[in-house]
């Protein structure tokens, strides 16, 4: 009898598909897709617990979420954040602080403006539910 060969290339495929989408996303992935969707931008110490915070809400709904408390200045740990590709950027200061708001960024510097917190998780849990490949506050992903 002839010899019978089995052949399955599960890995193989596994990781032409990952392949395929980092080069159609460019690393700019969507939302749903991510693992860095958002970080938390205190503008200075003073606002670090309340950036923490921020923090635990969106962990509560499931987001991968970062706060970036480094004693560096807010300009360099936006542009680390968007380094890292972090989807969106949320900076907060002492007025987000008061009126618990964040002011929303997107990692191609669109700045979206204050948005309360429960807005803005609505608005990204949405975008995370529907799958959507743009960003739901302008965010083109390429």
């Amino acid at each position: 009898e002839p010899p019978v060969i089995i052949h399955r290339a599960i890995m193989g495929s596994f990781e032409r598909m990952i392949a395929i989408l980092t080069e159609h996303f460019a690393g700019k992935w969507p939302l749903w897709m991510s693992p860095k969707q958002i970080m938390v931008v205190p503008i200075s110490s003073a606002t670090n617990d309340y950036a923490l915070q921020v923090k635990q809400s969106f962990h509560q709904a499931k987001f991968f979420v970062e706060a970036d408390v480094r004693d560096l200045t807010m300009q360099k740990k936006v542009r680390d954040a968007q380094l890292n590709q972090f989807n969106y950027i949320l900076v907060v200061g002492a007025q987000e602080q008061e009126h618990g708001t964040v002011n929303v960024r997107t990692r191609n510097n669109k700045v979206c403006g204050e948005k309360s917190i429960s807005e803005v998780l609505e608005l990204l849990s949405k975008e995370r539910e529907e799958k959507m490949l743009e960003g739901i506050m302008g965010q083109a992903k390429k």
